[in-house]
């Protein structure tokens, strides 16, 4: 008798090195949304692999959510990953071109119409290639805010979208095809913070099915918010939309220490004394209790963190309190009745702050991706002295 042969099975949800590079270095940049991080490293894979439609661009991912959920981070986070700098995309403000006129400033002016010559085009096939490397081909596009734009952008999108090709205004074709399109929009916000008790920023005290049912509304919140504001054909040409979640607060403790690494990088990069600080947990529960707001989210963290921690040290710096090597305590002070709470900064007097860090070394440029080394930027000051 015969019998039928049994290959072997295969399994459709691996992932190559390249793409669970990618994958990894973007979940060690952003914090809590894992959906978008998904959606960027599933279409970055069928890149790879060779498998994105031709004739169109790489993918078109519409994000919603409300301002400070980090929508455009996570393209940042892209570009850094990619080519090891968060400015290497083409990034366009909606906010810009609220009126029709205003998409020459996108394409050009057609020959003929007064100072077409002096109106150059954003969108051009050297703005796009700037960024490329002989290993990494690919194109970032940020339309950041698209609701404010005027429906004249949405139009000109159509074509872009499905076709991957752009005229400008002297007939020029752009090749659009090995671009990744991010729309951002915080169409929905409004309605999505009223259903979050106590704040865009915190998720309520439910657990389980409760929890799970108001992310499937906030989802549906946003979701019907798009529809409402734009047409079915622009939207049947978007490849994924994704619906940015609410931060907990533990993701939120995580923001927070990137924030203050950041500030750590800003510090020894100032050159005027190189110093290291850091906080205890009761300074860094104020600046969370000062740092969330309904209204803006995780930026409303970043000006805290300017306020209580960046301007304070600035001026220890401007006034010769802090030397090269000194190590800064930093610890919240509870004020007497009636006086504003602040924070206390005290110097460590054990010695030297900066230790000599083992060699930094960059990750391999692979065939298809360039992922950018993660070295801080206090290794490498350490490693110049």
């Amino acid at each position: 008798m015969a019998t039928a042969a049994i290959g072997k099975a295969l399994d459709p949800r691996q992932k190559s090195s390249m793409a669970q590079d990618f994958e990894n270095a973007l979940r060690s940049k952003i914090v809590g949304q894992e959906s978008a991080v998904e959606k960027v490293a599933a279409m970055y894979q069928v890149y790879l692999a060779g498998l994105n439609p031709p004739n169109r661009p790489i993918g078109n991912l519409l994000f919603l959510g409300p301002t400070g959920s980090g929508k455009t981070r996570v393209v940042e986070a892209v570009a850094e990953t990619l080519y090891g700098d968060a400015r290497a995309l083409v990034k366009i403000d909606c906010a810009e071109f609220q009126h029709s006129h205003e998409i020459a400033k996108l394409i050009g002016s057609p020959p003929g119409y007064l100072g077409h010559r002096e109106t150059h085009p954003i969108l051009t096939q050297e703005a796009l290639n700037q960024w490329h490397t002989d290993s990494c081909k690919i194109s970032l596009v940020l339309l950041d805010e698209i609701e404010k734009a005027s429906d004249a952008l949405w139009q000109l999108l159509l074509g872009v979208l499905d076709k991957a090709t752009l005229t400008l205004g002297d007939n020029r074709r752009v090749d659009m095809s090995q671009c990744m399109i991010f729309m951002t929009s915080n169409l929905g916000a409004v309605e999505m913070g009223g259903l979050v008790e106590g704040g865009i920023g915190f998720t309520p005290q439910a657990l389980g099915r409760e929890l799970e049912n108001l992310e499937k509304r906030m989802e549906s919140t946003a979701l019907d918010a798009a529809r409402r504001r734009f047409s079915p054909e622009f939207l049947n040409r978007i490849d994924h939309t994704v619906v940015f979640e609410p931060l907990a607060e533990q993701q939120l403790r995580a923001i927070l220490d990137m924030e203050l690494d950041r500030v750590q990088e800003r510090v020894l990069a100032a050159g005027h004394a190189s110093f290291l600080f850091h906080l205890s947990e009761p300074a860094k529960d104020f600046l969370l209790r000062e740092g969330v707001d309904r209204r803006y989210g995780a930026r409303h963290l970043k000006r805290s963190v300017e306020r209580h921690l960046v301007q304070p040290l600035a001026s220890l710096v401007a006034s010769g309190q802090v030397h090269q090597g000194d190590s800064i305590a930093v610890d919240f002070a509870a004020s007497a009745v009636g006086e504003e709470c602040t924070m206390s900064f005290s110097r460590d007097e054990t010695g030297a702050a900066i230790p000599a860090p083992p060699e930094v070394r960059a990750m391999p440029a692979t065939a298809g991706v360039t992922i950018a080394a993660s070295a801080r930027p206090l290794k490498r000051k350490a490693e110049n002295k």
